[in-house]
């Protein structure tokens, strides 16, 4: 099993950077899955324990110069590591300007992704400084556990209003509730709700516009003979969106969300080479 990259180019290095950092805002650990194409950053609370989960995909050849692995075996070409990506992500902040990062899988006394930053020095010999970090490599028999989540057969799917707006709404309704209601319908509209004994707050957000969602046939989603003002609605842990939406720096170039009633909130963020799907359980 081996595994070993480079990143050279700075607006490169700086994007992994931010990506990392909104994946260490929604996960205190995480499995990093790498496969010859690409890398995954996956996050597997049961949701029926009421945890959230994530799946981000990247491709590799949008981030890294050199980019070789070798997996546990030839059919199984894929390397599976339990990793801190906070970690990962203090690692990265001391390679701003960096002129090179490094990635290994090592080991030092335990199995390690080792990130050698060759930083410019004023001599002709460069500085270079390794962090290492432990991981843990997840036996091939346990890789079941971490398949991309089916997309739910959702009710409504609405695109987002922009993230910042938001956010904002949602930082200062955290304060009178734990709990927030996300409602939608077909016609663009999107509530976000807060009830309490003493207070209702609602946020109005209209003409988001709806994506076309191709079922498995290639035909259009079953929205014909649906009431499209309907809403259908998801009570969800405040906390768990405000992480969501206080990590973001992936900047996406689309933000979507798909509610299963009563059931859980999937958002997707996209951003050319990057997926970021997000799953909130809804609370009963």
């Amino acid at each position: 099993m081996r595994f070993r990259a480079k990143i050279v180019d700075l607006a490169c290095l700086n994007h992994f950077s931010r990506i990392i950092n909104t994946i260490a805002k929604l996960a205190k650990t995480c499995i990093l899955r790498l496969t010859v194409c690409k890398l995954y950053f996956i996050l597997s609370d049961k949701v029926a324990n009421g945890g959230a989960s994530m799946w981000c995909e990247l491709s590799q050849g949008n981030f890294f110069d050199e980019f070789q692995m070798e997996g546990v075996a030839a059919e199984h070409n894929e390397i599976y590591l339990e990793l801190v990506p906070e970690n990962l992500s203090r690692a990265l902040k001391t390679a701003q300007n960096a002129k090179a990062v490094k990635i290994k899988l090592t080991n030092k006394h335990c199995p390690c992704l080792s990130v050698a930053v060759e930083l410019p020095s004023l001599s002709s010999s460069s500085r270079i400084v390794t962090h290492d970090i432990p991981v843990g490599v997840i036996p091939r028999r346990m890789w079941n556990d971490f398949r991309e989540p089916s997309v739910p057969d959702f009710d409504v799917s609405i695109y987002l209003p922009a993230l910042k707006t938001m956010k904002s709404v949602v930082e200062r309704m955290k304060n009178l509730s734990n709990l927030i209601v996300i409602e939608a319908n077909l016609s663009g509209e999107m509530n976000l709700k807060i009830e309490t004994d003493l207070v209702s707050v609602t946020t109005h957000f209209k003409d988001l516009g709806n994506p076309p969602w191709a079922t498995e046939d290639g035909c259009q989603s079953n929205t014909q003979g649906r009431d499209l003002e309907s809403m259908a609605e998801a009570c969800i842990d405040i906390k768990k969106l405000q992480q969501l939406l206080a990590g973001q720096q992936v900047n996406p170039t689309k933000a979507l969300c798909n509610i299963v009633r009563k059931r859980v909130v999937h958002f997707i963020l996209l951003h050319e080479e990057v997926s970021l799907q997000y799953f909130i359980p809804a609370v009963a």
